[in-house]
């Protein structure tokens, strides 16, 4: 399929997941969008479809299109629940804006070693490494105070979600070191 056909259909499916929250909207007072919640949904959804769409076609497999594809549901899993209620605390939070060293990571690693397997799940390893840095800091050396404080964060309940999410990029890296071993047999 044509890279033009395939942005088309990311496309065509953030705007079929879009309409979900604005036909609840329709029925019930529970979910209350704005136009810039619209806005970013659209960003995020769309971005994330089209990052698996580019990466998803530099691998030789399937299991590196898996792998891709864990790897892009992590980040884009980061950014919602980040902006949404915040990994440490609530959303204000300002210790959850250290969760985007582990988008750079993510990225810049796998950029760096030109997106090929090896070298991408290197940098997956490294990001689910700094996912959980970043969660130590932001839980127990960086402590907001005065209203960026939080009076009472589960501690259990976060380090379940953040170990969930350091866990994505994990398997993501594993998939990848996986996609490695298959283009060497292929080879």
């Amino acid at each position: 399929m044509s890279l033009t056909k395939s942005l088309l259909l990311v496309a065509l499916a953030t705007g079929l997941l879009l309409l979900i929250p604005l036909v609840a909207m329709q029925y019930t007072t529970e979910v209350n969008w704005t136009f810039s919640d619209f806005v970013f949904a659209a960003v995020v959804l769309f971005g994330a479809g089209s990052t698996f769409v580019l990466i998803a076609r530099m691998g030789t497999n399937g299991m590196y299109r898996l792998a891709a594809g864990v790897g892009v549901v992590a980040g884009l899993l980061l950014v919602w629940a980040n902006a949404a209620v915040g990994l440490v605390g609530s959303e204000h939070n300002p210790a959850n804006l250290l969760y985007g060293m582990v988008l750079l990571v993510a990225l810049g690693g796998a950029i760096a070693a030109r997106f090929r397997p090896l070298g991408t799940s290197n940098a997956m390893f490294a990001a689910a490494f700094t996912y959980v840095a970043v969660t130590i800091i932001a839980l127990f050396v960086w402590k907001p105070t005065g209203a960026a404080a939080e009076p009472s964060v589960y501690l259990l309940n976060v380090l379940v979600a953040n170990g969930a999410f350091a866990a994505l990029w994990a398997v993501s890296g594993w998939l990848f070191r996986r996609a490695t071993n298959s283009h060497r047999q292929l080879a």
